[in-house]
C-alpha cells in the first residue's frame, strides 16, 4: 500500500557541533548529497501521494532549500518545536489520517527503499506502528545501544539500556493515536509505549545497512559505507 510521509528534519543537530552552528542537519551533505535530499528520494521512489517536511532550527534555509519542490509541504514549526510525536499530530492536518511513514532526515542507506519495505508489510489490522529495526552489531556510527527487544512474531518492547535491536528512523503508524493526544508537544515513544501495551507495537529487520548521521563521524563512516563494494 502508497502512503503519505513525513520527513522529520526540525531538529537542532546539536551532537554535530559546529557543522549545525549555521545549517541545520538535513542539510549537511553525505556522499555529495544533503540528506534531506536523501530522504526525499526515497519518498519520491516509494510513490509517496504526499510528501512533508518538518522544520524548526534555521526553517529558512530548509523552506529555501525545497523552493520549487511543488511535491513537497514544508510545515514550520514554530514558536515551538514540536518534538516526535507532535510533528506526526501537526502532519495528520496535511497528509490525513490514514497510514503514515515517517523518516527521520539524519540517516544514510544502503539496500532496499525503507519505505517500500515498510509499507509492502504493513497490516493496519494488527499493528498500530510498524518500526524499522537493525541487529545492534550490524548499525554503523551508532554511538548509543539498543532500543527494543522482539519477539517471533515480530512485537517490540521498548529496552533502551539493553535492546538487541536499533531503531533506524523509519515507521509505519496510525497517526491518530498521536492526532487525539491533547499536548501539542510530545514524543513518539509515548505512544508506542502505549501501543506496546496493546500488542499492536511491531518491528521489521532492515535487509540493507544503515548509517546513523547524528554526530560528526558518522558522515565518513556513512560515506565508506555507500562507497564499499557489494559482497
Amino acid at each position: 500500500m502508497t502512503a503519505p510521509c513525513l520527513i522529520l528534519a526540525a531538529g537542532f543537530g546539536t551532537r554535530m557541533g559546529a557543522l549545525t552552528a549555521n545549517r541545520p542537519k538535513p542539510l549537511i551533505e553525505v556522499g555529495g548529497q544533503s540528506l534531506l535530499d536523501h530522504a526525499l528520494g526515497f519518498a519520491r521512489e516509494a510513490a509517496c501521494p504526499k510528501i512533508a517536511v518538518n522544520a524548526h532550527y534555521r526553517a529558512d534555509q530548509i523552506e529555501g532549500h525545497l523552493t520549487g519542490a511543488e511535491d513537497v509541504h514544508v510545515l514550520i514549526e514554530a514558536p515551538n518545536i514540536l518534538d516526535s510525536g507532535g510533528a506526526v499530530k501537526n502532519a495528520a492536518n496535511t497528509l490525513g489520517l490514514d497510514a503514515m511513514l515517517t523518516l527521520n532526515a539524519d540517516n544514510v542507506w544502503r539496500g532496499p527503499n525503507p519505505l517500500t519495505a515498510l509499507s509492502t508489510a504493513f497490516d493496519p489490522g494488527r499493528m498500530g506502528a510498524f518500526l524499522l529495526l537493525s541487529p545492534r552489531e550490524k548499525v554503523v556510527g551508532r554511538k548509543e545501544g539498543g532500543d527494543f527487544n522482539m519477539d517471533a512474531d515480530g512485537r517490540l518492547t521498548l529496552d533502551k539500556a539493553n535492546g538487541d535491536y536499533v531503531y533506524l528512523g523509519a515507521q509505519m503508524l496510525d497517526p491518530r493515536p498521536c492526532a487525539t493526544d491533547p499536548r501539542d508537544v510530545f514524543s513518539l515513544r509515548d505512544v508506542w509505549a502505549r501501543l506496546e501495551d496493546q500488542g499492536r507495537l511491531f518491528g521489521l529487520v532492515y535487509e540493507g545497512q544503515w548509517a546513523d548521521v547524528g554526530h560528526p563521524e558518522g558522515i565518513a563512516l556513512a560515506e565508506a559505507m555507500l562507497e564499499a563494494p557489494h559482497v
